[in-house]
């Protein structure tokens, strides 16, 4: 809960009305989400999850990842409580880590470097949950691969959660939805430690491929310095 606590106090400090009424906003505001570019990125994870199984199968994997797991990775909370666990942390990690670390960061340079900064921040902040028995990142100390993959999976992650974010006008909401697939699929489809490793390099070439498209949107400084005002789908204050 640290990010969304340390975000919403920073903001509602700040003294800056237009800071704290483009936090509601991009909370509550669903005017902004693009609806069909969630869908499609939902879609697009799903995608790359089918493919990483696909792959693993000259591996020795099982076509049975294709199926749903019976719980999930963590233990001792129940299937109501993982389902829980899961939505609440969708949501209190966007409103931190889009409430304010993202756009802190994006208002000095271009998303794209913010993006790098932000997976790698994103992908550390795990870091604790590796010495808490019963969670997903303790499990995978069992092989140090696994582990290394998973911080670094984080990383263009970063890159296709910030897509989603400024194709719906910086919208903290369409990250939330995004977000929980994210972690549903992750948890409910049966993929394999190995395939994790696969999807990794799955997911990094659909970053490339949405950097690729979307050039402008990385690459662009016209909002450098001009953060909350700035609106990335107008291109203009």
């Amino acid at each position: 809960m640290a990010p969304a606590i340390v975000s919403t106090v920073f903001i509602m400090m700040s003294g800056s009305d237009a800071l704290k009424r483009d936090f509601k906003n991009r909370i509550f505001g669903f005017y902004k989400v693009k609806w069909m570019n969630v869908v499609w990125a939902i879609i697009a994870f799903a995608i790359v999850i089918a493919c990483s199984i696909l792959l693993s199968l000259p591996f020795g994997q099982s076509i049975n990842q294709f199926s749903l797991t019976e719980n999930f990775s963590f233990t001792g909370v129940g299937i109501a409580g993982a389902f829980l666990t899961i939505t609440v942390a969708s949501i209190i990690e966007e409103v931190g880590w889009k409430g304010y670390c993202e756009d802190s960061i994006g208002n000095y340079m271009n998303w794209f470097w913010e993006s790098m900064i932000f997976g790698v921040l994103w992908s550390l902040w795990h870091l604790p949950l590796i010495f808490i028995p019963g969670t997903y990142q303790a499990g995978l100390m069992a092989d140090p691969l696994f582990v290394v993959n998973f911080f670094v999976s984080g990383i263009p992650m970063g890159f296709v959660i910030t897509w989603v974010y400024l194709e719906s006008d910086r919208s903290i909401l369409a990250c939330m939805i995004f977000h929980f697939f994210v972690n549903f699929m992750q948890e409910k489809i049966a993929l394999t430690p190995e395939t994790k490793c696969l999807e990794t390099i799955v997911i990094t070439v659909l970053t490339v491929i949405i950097i690729m498209a979307k050039k402008d949107m990385f690459f662009e400084t016209r909002h450098v310095g001009r953060l909350p005002e700035y609106s990335y789908n107008q291109n203009e204050i």
